[in-house]
């Protein structure tokens, strides 16, 4: 089972995450105001048809209902509020195959009308001159709800967008509490051992010996792990199962990221003696079995955790929703904590954070609507935050989900959602209240309410609904920690790609990863990172340094 796959639209069910965007159009004179007394610009229907040409990416969900991926129950309810019929140029499947036809289409200067891009497609369409600048249709065509989505990140995600003062793309939104990665235990295991709740690295340890040699799940053998691991060993921005970012971390080591060391210089994450330590304190790990002696060689790196194997893991708040929710659903009996740890020397958590955002929803040059890129992303985002006011025709679509099982994000135009940089600990913050009796329930905004009704269902019934559970746990246990934690954040000072990168970057991370796992898994000694260092500066390294730091300089 693909768990990115899973994990994304079950996650998604409660609008948790802010991975995609849409567009609207710019200079209109023919919009009704129709249902948007508030915001006409944001919300007004053209009363002429207004067609946009997208690309598109099939999502993994199957209409069986007749429809089609540009015409079903959602692609149909936005035209009817916009008057904007979006027309897919061309369809693709797989997140590989959909970005590669995008890549063709910039080098061709065959763009549709409006797409969603990365950071280096950004760049080169802005200096090739083939991209609308956005500026003053974002100003005035900008919903009230994404700019305050924007302004969240205190201008950053914008910034980001905006070359010379003029803005190009309208970006996504980093949820700040998806970047730190923390250690998922088996809390009942640790309460059947008598053990204490993990800080440090000695802690995790002891309790990874006491795992794998004092029998936690009581079945007479052998067979428990005590921390699982991902065989590419870290993910390097947004974590998700299994990474070891986070002992990486404690050790002030950031590989695969552009950081600046104790002189201020810039350097590469990856090659500093911080980074060796790391390492070392892992391949001891494996050598005394306390990691998973098979992490490397999982097809789903989740496997061990859902088989109820793993007595600990690394990974973000939302392990609750998967692969936790698999795990318990086969054994109903495991209680599931997060930790803040392991702790730095100096008693600190320390997490890298990922980029403020990395997608861009451009509009092609010479389109003659480029507000209605804008009105589409006012128009999807609020139905995705549950503020549509048309009750009646979003009942419609939450009865297709219901039916069919399909999110309506998976046909939105453009895969760019957005929500707060600080959703997580809004929605935390506000259930407390009300759990206290501060709030009124019925006050709540509709993603706060749904996933507090979840909490209180899960809180009556234990386990008995398992939408109550993720719900529950998640931020019960995953987004408490982070509310409750003083982390340390450091973030990249770079990111994109250089001039040499194209070239040599697909040989420096391949030399990379096989080095880390060869060092721990002991296929190679610890010198040897010592030989990596000196083989990925002469092959490059140095050279994509110097360009790195030119344009770090420059910011």
């Amino acid at each position: 089972m693909n768990w990115r796959g899973y994990i994304l639209p079950v996650l998604l069910l409660l609008s948790l995450t802010a991975c995609r965007g849409n567009n609207e159009p710019s200079h209109s004179g023919n919009l009704s105001q129709e249902g948007s007394n508030a915001e006409p610009a944001a919300y007004g229907k053209y009363v002429d048809p207004v067609v946009m040409r997208i690309r598109f990416k099939v999502p993994d969900s199957r209409l069986n209902t007749g429809d089609s991926n540009d015409n079903n129950p959602i692609t149909r309810y936005l035209e009817s509020i916009t008057n904007i019929k979006v027309v897919h140029s061309w369809e693709a499947k797989g997140e590989e195959t959909f970005t590669q036809k995008v890549q063709l289409a910039i080098d061709s200067n065959d763009l549709p009308d409006a797409m969603v891009v990365d950071r280096d497609q950004l760049k080169k369409l802005i200096d090739n001159d083939m991209i609308e600048e956005l500026t003053e249709t974002y100003k005035n065509y900008g919903s009230e709800l994404i700019k305050e989505m924007y302004d969240s990140t205190k201008g950053e995600a914008l910034n980001d967008a905006t070359r010379d003062g003029k803005l190009y793309g309208l970006p996504n939104v980093a949820i700040n509490a998806d970047s730190p990665s923390l250690l998922w235990v088996r809390q009942d295991w640790l309460e059947k051992l008598e053990l204490q709740a993990p800080k440090t690295f000695d802690d995790i340890e002891a309790i990874a010996q006491a795992f794998v040699n004092k029998d936690p799940d009581g079945n007479g053998k052998r067979d428990t792990i005590g921390l699982s691991g991902y065989r590419n060993i870290v993910y390097g921005t947004k974590p998700h199962v299994n990474g070891l970012d986070t002992i990486f971390s404690a050790y002030h080591a950031f590989p695969t990221n552009w950081i600046k060391d104790s002189s201020g210089k810039v350097v590469y994450g990856s090659i500093t003696p911080e980074t060796k330590q790391a390492l070392a304190k892992l391949a001891d790990w494996y050598k005394r079995g306390l990691i998973d002696p098979e992490f490397a060689l999982y097809k789903e790196t989740q496997e061990p955790i859902i088989a109820g194997k793993t007595g600990m893991f690394f990974g973000p708040w939302w392990m609750p929703y998967y692969p936790l929710s698999e795990a318990v659903a086969l054994d109903t009996k495991a209680e599931w904590r997060a930790y803040a740890a392991p702790l730095d020397a100096s008693g600190n958590f320390v997490a890298h954070m990922a980029p403020v955002t990395d997608r861009y929803l451009v509009v092609r040059k010479g389109y003659k609507h480029p507000e209605a890129v804008v009105k589409l992303l006012n128009a999807f985002t609020r139905l995705e935050r549950r503020q549509d006011p048309n009750q009646e025709e979003v009942k419609k679509l939450d009865d297709f989900s219901a039916q069919t099982g399909i999110q309506p994000r998976a046909y939105y135009p453009f895969d760019l959602l957005l929500d707060y940089s600080d959703a997580i600990e809004k929605h935390y913050s506000d259930i407390q209240q009300t759990l206290h009796n501060k709030i009124d329930p019925d006050t709540l905004d509709p993603d706060t309410r749904l996933i507090y009704d979840q909490w209180m269902a899960d809180s009556e019934q234990p386990k008995k609904n398992l939408e109550g559970w993720k719900a529950a746990n998640a931020y019960k246990y995953g987004v408490a920690v982070l509310t409750s934690t003083a982390i340390e954040g450091v973030r990249s000072v770079f990111y994109g790609n250089t001039q040499l990168m194209q070239s040599k970057w697909p040989a420096l991370q391949k030399l990379e990863s096989e080095t880390f796992l060869n060092i721990i898994v002991g296929d190679a000694p610890l010198s040897e990172f010592d030989a990596f260092v000196a083989k990925w500066r002469s092959l490059g390294g140095d050279k994509i340094t110097q360009e790195v730091t030119v344009l770090v300089d420059r910011k």
